[in-house]
């Protein structure tokens, strides 16, 4: 960046900070003033979800719209009762009755359409007649079902529990919810832990928390509201809180740390906040800005689910942004000097080079000593994390996923249990006709069912159903195999290779779809890889002008990322301690994950480079003394960072509790590739490779070997509390 960029960022964040200053209650008005709405609509009119995946343009989602189009009412929400009888067959009179005395109240329940009740003439009983399902069909879509309607149809079949017949949601009625409050108290839990020992005061500890929870009311909350105007899956404001709480915290950190560090350094109140925006301020600017651009890469993949969680993470990084400029300024000018106020009896003044300085300094010195070595040393581990990877297994989830007891493990189960695997991944072949069929006797649907109650892993196919208009067919088909079983993608490619004479044949339902999306992913994978990498290098080339740093920060990153791979298959398809995660075996990695995972770490790893990369730069630029300079750098931010990266694998790994398996997946890769990036690339792999490097790691085209070193000016410390934070000798007390 030349210095007229700098200039300009740095000039626009002190403008901003001033301007709190001034006024910092009517900044903190405005937060409270927001954070209040956000809160009191998420209580009035809740947070939507949708977990039915779209994806435009394939043949599972032609197949449903061509669906919908001809079948009114077909994208209204059918949800199931599944009941097991205690004692003898539900068809028994005893149970019927009480089934049936169930259903009618179910009938009266708010949103309730109809009620079709089991039968063993229908197919909705088992064989043995233990268990058996009621379909229930609601007037409102899958995404305006909320948890208090299914416990509302759940406490109207009472006379069914009352006659010792376990009765339990299925569909839409029993999905997976998306409460985060005990991930959110594990994480809030270490943190404040974390920021008391970092600062030795509760004041000053406190802040950073602050500002990641208002970050996730207003963000999260903001994004729970879109809910209402855009098909928004549960994991979307999942992953948007463990990101938020994360960055949040953390960027608030490295601003209360600058601020600190200039009022020790003898600065006025006032002055320091507006130097702390400007200088650390731009750092969370670009932190910030670049975790959104890597999500933005996201779009490539042109899949629908991906780009909403791109979209929405980007949100909440974004508020965490605002907040930490502008909401944590105007707190800092209300608190003055009492940020260091509350100390804690036997804790000393948090300090950059204590006893953490130190050790990173002589793991510098060591690692620099014998860089080859460590070097080498290192990336071995490195691909040796990351080997697992190629084992990598991409495939869907089904409720059969779920933890064991939850209810809808349980009703997954026993569906399975009473009709075959395949009755959790229903499919639908619909068929659209040159010429209108004549009736049921239509030798074109007679043909149609025939090839495909032939076709290869299908075990039941229903009878065509035919739209009013006579144009379009679809036929309910049950593969042998359940949704998570790869042998069902075979099946859904055995049944599309069907050519009805006349008419146009797609294969539609959930697990069509997913497969659909799994190839789709797939064949964009590269893409996203690509724009992501080349647009995250040349951010940090804009930030350093360094092409040589930026092409090796992009190499680390694909390291970490590697890892976090590997992690995923070794405990999600291997199965090496899966039971302590909450499943009780190996299971497929989610289709999208690694995609998404991919852009997520790439963005977050690029903070902790670039932190590093600073505080050697502006060594460099006062030494002209390589080594020196990363030795300096490592001991320089080692207490702030490590606090920093300690914080945010914390907050992700707590999220591995909750009961849905693909949050489960982005909590341990996320906070294994932060692990790996704040130890291994940060504390040995990195400081290695710039040794070796020597002065051809801040090579600019057009300079020459012995040039001297850039000046402060050409090297940009955007990413962390700069040379007064930071400065080694620094000992504040």
């Amino acid at each position: 960046m030349n210095t007229v960029e700098t200039g300009a960022v740095h000039r626009m964040m002190g403008a901003i900070g001033a301007a709190v200053v001034r006024r910092p209650w009517w900044v903190i008005s405005a937060w409270v003033l927001l954070t209040i709405t956000v809160a009191a609509l998420i209580v009035g009119f809740g947070r939507p979800t949708e977990e039915d995946v779209a994806l435009p343009g394939s043949d599972g989602q032609l197949g449903r719209d061509l669906a919908d189009a001809h079948f009114p009412g077909s994208d209204d929400a059918t949800g199931q009762l599944i009941f097991e009888a205690g004692v003898g067959r539900l068809d028994d009179p005893t149970n019927a009755a009480a089934i049936a005395a169930a259903l009618t109240e179910v009938t009266d329940v708010a949103h309730v359409v109809s009620v079709t009740p089991p039968s063993v003439e229908a197919g909705t009983i088992s064989a043995d007649g233990r268990i058996g399902y009621a379909t229930v069909r609601l007037d409102v879509g899958p995404r305006s079902v909320t948890p208090q309607m299914s416990d509302d149809i759940v406490a109207a079949a009472a006379p069914a529990r009352d006659a010792d017949i376990q009765t339990v949601p299925g569909g839409p009625l029993a999905r997976q919810g998306t409460n985060t409050h005990t991930s959110e108290l594990l994480g809030l839990g270490v943190a404040v832990i974390v920021l008391v020992l970092v600062f030795g005061g509760l004041v000053a500890a406190g802040l950073p928390l602050v500002t990641g929870v208002l970050t996730l009311v207003v963000g999260v909350g903001g994004i729970g509201l879109a809910g209402h105007l855009t098909d928004l899956p549960g994991v979307a404001t999942t992953l948007a809180t463990m990101i938020g709480l994360g960055v949040g915290i953390d960027y608030a950190l490295f601003l209360v740390t600058r601020y600190r560090a200039l009022l020790d350094g003898g600065m006025a109140v006032e002055p320091a906040i507006v130097a702390t925006v400007a200088s650390s301020g731009s750092a969370v600017l670009f932190a910030g800005g670049t975790v959104m651009v890597a999500l933005a890469g996201l779009a490539v993949a042109q899949v629908p689910i991906l780009t909403t969680l791109g979209w929405t993470a980007a949100l909440v990084v974004l508020v965490a942004v605002a907040a930490a400029t502008t909401l944590l300024p105007a707190s800092l000018t209300v608190l003055g000097q009492r940020i260091n106020a509350l100390r804690v009896p036997g804790l000393r003044r948090g300090r950059d080079n204590g006893d953490s300085g130190a050790f990173w300094g002589r793991l510098a010195a060591r690692v620099t000593r014998r860089p080859a070595w460590y070097a080498i040393g290192s990336a071995l581990l490195l691909l040796l994390l990351a080997a697992p990877t190629t084992a990598l297994q991409l495939g869907q989830l089904d409720a059969g996923d779920d933890p064991p007891g939850s209810s809808s493990r349980v009703g997954h189960d026993l569906m399975a249990e009473g009709f075959g695997p395949g009755v959790n991944a229903m499919l639908s072949v619909v068929v659209g006709w040159d010429s209108p069929v004549t009736g049921a006797d239509d030798p074109r649907l007679l043909t149609l069912r025939q090839q495909v109650a032939a076709t290869a892993g299908v075990a039941a196919a229903g009878p065509p159903v035919v739209s009013a208009d006579g144009q379009v067919a679809t036929v309910r088909v049950q593969p042998t195999t359940a949704a998570s079983d790869p042998a069902t993608v075979g099946t859904i490619d055995a049944l599309r290779d069907i050519a009805p004479d006349g008419g146009q044949l797609h294969v539609t339902g959930a697990p069509a779809i997913k497969s659909d999306l799994g190839e789709r992913v797939g064949d964009r994978m590269p893409w996203v890889i690509g724009v992501v990498v080349v647009v995250s290098a040349l951010l940090l080339l804009f930030a350093f002008r360094a092409p040589v740093l930026a092409v090796k920060a992009a190499v680390m990153n694909l390291l970490s990322v590697g890892a976090a791979y590997g992690a995923l298959v070794a405990v999600f398809v291997w199965g090496w301690g899966v039971e302590l995660t909450g499943l009780d075996g190996p299971i497929a990695v989610e289709s999208y994950v690694p995609m998404m995972l991919f852009a997520l770490l790439f963005g977050l790893s690029m903070d902790y480079e670039v932190f590093l990369l600073t505080a050697v730069g502006e060594s460099w630029q006062r030494t002209g003394d390589n080594l020196l300079s990363v030795r300096t750098g490592l001991a320089a931010t080692g207490r702030v960072i490590t606090s920093a990266a300690l914080i945010m694998v914390c907050v992700f790994a707590s999220f591995v509790v909750n009961p849905n398996p693909v949050v489960k997946m982005f909590g341990l890769g996320m906070a294994v590739a932060i692990t790996v990036d704040a130890t291994i690339i940060r504390g040995l792999l990195v400081p290695a490779t710039m040794a070796l490097l020597g002065r051809a790691n801040w090579w600019r085209p057009g300079t020459q070997r012995d040039d001297p070193p850039p000046s402060s000016e050409e090297i940009l410390p955007l990413s962390a509390p700069s040379r007064e934070a930071f400065a080694v000798g620094s000992d504040p007390q």
